[in-house]
């Protein structure tokens, strides 16, 4: 896969990612600052490393599960891994100017 192609799928997998939103804030988990990662592999295969607002979160069960259904339909995509961290933990820092102006902070 060139290095064109990787950038054209990693671009489709943001556009599923700012589709997928968090249940308790209106803003998609892309704009929030969830996603800290996106990897493709040579095979198509991609990694996301992304976050929690809180490690309790009540969907930290159901939106891991959304991310990777979602981007597994993205066309050209081999498998999807989607790994949850909390280091560093998510703050209102990680939102996006997009996110920003949606919640209304700017």
């Amino acid at each position: 896969m060139s290095s064109a192609e990787k950038i054209l799928l990693e671009q489709q997998v943001i556009q599923v990612l700012k589709g997928i939103y968090d249940p308790e804030i209106p803003v998609n988990i892309y704009d929030l600052g969830l996603v800290y990662d996106i990897q493709i592999g040579e095979l198509n295969d991609v990694i996301i490393k992304m976050t929690l607002t809180a490690p309790n979160c009540p969907v930290a069960e159901s939106l891991p599960v959304e991310v990777r259904d979602k981007v597994r339909l993205v066309e050209g995509v081999s498998d999807v891994e989607v790994g949850i961290v909390f280091d560093p933990p998510w703050s209102r820092d990680m939102i996006s100017q997009e996110g920003l102006l949606e919640l209304g902070f700017l």
